[in-house]
């Protein structure tokens, strides 16, 4: 499937985006270095059921940058700016890794736009050692220092799944524009507690999922995620780590589309 572009009113300039499929839409956020091809085995199932609109976020793929001292809230107004382009509505937001900090501030800001939220491998509320190495890693790439060997050591297994996934991830942060990778790591850094605080008044279906043997997207994290959240649910996957929808493709999907089945007014219980 071929990316297509939208010019954004300013100061966004261009978004590209994946869209396919017919019914209610579902809109995929992917993480920081990444692109919107990453959400590949998601598309392919979900857009059978659905209108899938994957989106490059600013700085990645051919959506133009942020300015350098973007946030975590910029981030979520330019989704705004995507999702009122693209005349979506009520949108079910679907982010991994830094797309599930835009997706659960989107949540939060605009409730009326939301039919529901998935994060997957999101952050929340890192511990003090945890933030310190993320915001040292933030600051040497935007210095341009760039260690691709350990993070992906640390995302992906030895499973012959994990290795195809790993050259895939690879590829992209190879390819990556790195002010644009800056600009929102930096961002990413700096916003698991921006909106850690908003999950109460999120009351659409909302999901929380992750690997266990993701150390930075805990399961604790995604569990504490949906139990804030009015309406949430937290899903752990075993023997998965950070980039779980490429390495657990089909158990991901499947519980996505659990995830889209639910109804809107469906209510946990205990």
């Amino acid at each position: 499937m071929t990316s297509t572009t939208l010019q954004l009113s300013e100061p966004y300039g261009q978004v590209a985006y994946r869209d396919t499929g017919t019914g209610a839409p579902v809109l995929l956020i992917h993480g920081v270095g990444m692109q919107s091809a990453s959400w590949g085995p998601q598309i392919d199932t979900l857009s059978a059921t659905h209108r899938v609109i994957a989106v490059d976020i600013p700085g990645h793929g051919g959506s133009d940058p942020l300015p350098e001292a973007a946030e975590l809230p910029d981030f979520v107004a330019w989704l705004f700016a995507v999702v009122t382009a693209l005349d979506l509505g009520p949108v079910s937001l679907a982010g991994h890794s830094m797309g599930a900090l835009i997706a659960g501030g989107f949540a939060a800001e605009y409730p009326n736009m939301v039919a529901r939220v998935a994060v997957v491998n999101g952050v929340y509320r890192r511990n003090a050692a945890a933030r310190a190495a993320v915001e040292a890693r933030a600051a040497e790439i935007k210095q341009g220092k760039v260690d691709l060997e350990t993070p992906l050591t640390r995302w992906f297994g030895d499973s012959a799944q994990d290795q195809i996934a790993r050259d895939q991830v690879a590829g992209w942060l190879s390819a990556v524009d790195m002010s644009g990778y800056a600009t929102a790591y930096g961002a990413f850094a700096r916003g698991d507690s921006t909106y850690a605080d908003a999950w109460g008044r999120v009351t659409c279906p909302m999901l929380a999922l992750t690997g266990d043997g993701d150390p930075n997207s805990t399961p604790e994290m995604s569990q504490a995620m949906a139990a804030a959240a009015q309406n949430g649910a937290a899903k752990v996957i075993t023997g998965h780590r950070h980039m779980v929808n490429l390495t657990a493709p089909n158990e991901v999907t499947a519980i996505l589309q659990d995830w889209l089945s639910r109804s809107l007014t469906q209510r946990r219980t205990a």
